[in-house]
């Protein structure tokens, strides 16, 4: 019944509560964030969702589109700026999701949702991460996620998904709550799923 029913219930209703408490501070992060890189405050980017439906994420954001002579954009670190640093450590860039939850694209807590260039690349037991909407937080990421692979948080989230409950998500939100208070494993660029993915190219190359 939580599943079905009460997780969805709950998503809306505290993802409005947060929403309308937020709103002061979001309009001033929205100032400071557009006088600091001079751009759009938000951050848009396309997800796969539940069932793997594309949805758009929505963050603030935390680098200057800045590009070379070629065009291309400057490394991630040529760009983070410093207000963008603080956003990332105590993941207040992440607060604009709360939006995409009340729309029902994205839970409090679920597998997070990384890039859709990677759906191929997931065997069919990874694929249940996607049977669910993916979350805000999640099991692999108050499990040391930094300190672990890619196959094992890919486990994690089928783990958390045939195992969802009230008790599980409760447990989830607490433990996210003084990881972010610690500054602790709560920023990790998706991107990083490349040198993962890269690897299983290489293994299926050499069969």
């Amino acid at each position: 019944m939580y599943k079905i029913f009460f997780k969805r219930l709950m998503d809306i209703v505290f993802s409005s509560i947060f929403l309308i408490l937020f709103f002061p501070l979001f309009l001033v992060l929205i100032i400071i964030i557009t006088l600091d890189i001079q751009e759009n405050p938000f951050f848009y980017q396309k997800r796969p969702g539940k069932k793997e439906k594309i949805f758009r994420i929505v963050k603030f954001k935390t680098m200057k589109e800045i590009y070379d002579e070629k065009g291309l954009l400057l490394p991630d670190k040529d760009r983070l700026t410093t207000t963008g640093k603080i956003l990332r450590k105590y993941s207040i860039d992440e607060l604009p999701e709360l939006y995409n939850i009340l729309k029902g694209e994205m839970s409090f807590v679920g597998p997070r949702p990384l890039l859709p260039e990677y759906l191929p690349f997931y065997s069919k037991t990874e694929k249940i991460r996607h049977s669910v909407r993916p979350g805000l937080t999640g099991l692999a990421q108050i499990s040391g996620r930094n300190k672990l692979d890619w196959n094992q948080r890919l486990a994690l989230d089928v783990k958390y998904v045939k195992n969802i409950s009230f008790i599980s998500d409760l447990y989830i939100i607490g433990k996210t709550i003084l990881q972010v208070l610690n500054s602790k494993d709560v920023s990790i660029d998706p991107n990083e799923y490349e040198t993962y993915l890269n690897k299983e190219r290489e293994e299926k190359t050499k069969l």
